[in-house]
């Protein structure tokens, strides 16, 4: 992922774009055109540098209208926010089920992350390298912990994982040099190589 945006690799393709009274335009993909309608957060398809590459404070909505079509927000897709060093805070909606491969990849601004009751995945890579992160939130809901979920995030110093997850990811944990605690419940079934 890293080598094809410092590499100028192809452009990212979007359905369609939204601008929110707080002055963000989101991007999408279309994920189902039939009830239920969904969509996924995307990248919005720069080359240089990611489409949100500035922003500070990101609000994802749970939903959003095009062609006359409300749209559920379902997923944040992969690379959607990676390289977004700028960004400090997010807020995902109840209705995002999915967190996609590097989703928040390289956010290195992030200093806490609060994922929703409804998230039932967390991506391969969805938050390595965000070195800032000290706290993460991880819901009841969530059964599977990707590959290098948090690789490398040093800020880390404690996690708890829910008795909802199942397996844990290769390097989902690795070089957290600051983890000091963490909390393994009975329903892990499998845990990965240098977790």
């Amino acid at each position: 992922l890293i080598f094809a945006v410092f590499c100028g690799g192809s452009v990212v393709a979007y359905d369609f774009s939204a601008l929110f009274e707080s002055g963000q335009t989101l991007y999408y993909n279309i994920t189902s055109n039939v009830e239920p309608y969904t969509v996924e957060v995307t990248d919005g398809g720069t080359t240089d540098y990611p489409s949100y590459f500035y922003c500070k404070n990101l609000i994802i909505p749970s939903s959003v209208s095009f062609n006359g079509i409300l749209y559920s927000v379902t997923g944040i897709g992969s690379g959607a926010f990676m390289l977004c060093y700028d960004l400090t805070s997010i807020e995902i909606p109840n209705s995002v089920t999915s967190i996609g491969e590097g989703a928040f990849n390289y956010c290195l601004g992030l200093t806490s992350v609060t994922i929703p009751e409804s998230v039932t995945n967390i991506g391969n890579y969805a938050f390595s390298d965000c070195s800032g992160l000290t706290s993460v939130t991880i819901p009841n809901s969530v059964e599977s912990i990707g590959n290098s979920a948090f690789y490398n995030c040093s800020g880390l110093t404690s996690v708890t994982i829910p008795n909802s997850v199942e397996s844990i990811g290769n390097s989902a944990f690795y070089n957290c040099s600051g983890l000091t605690s963490v909390t393994i419940p009975n329903s892990v079934e499998s845990i990965g190589n240098s977790a």
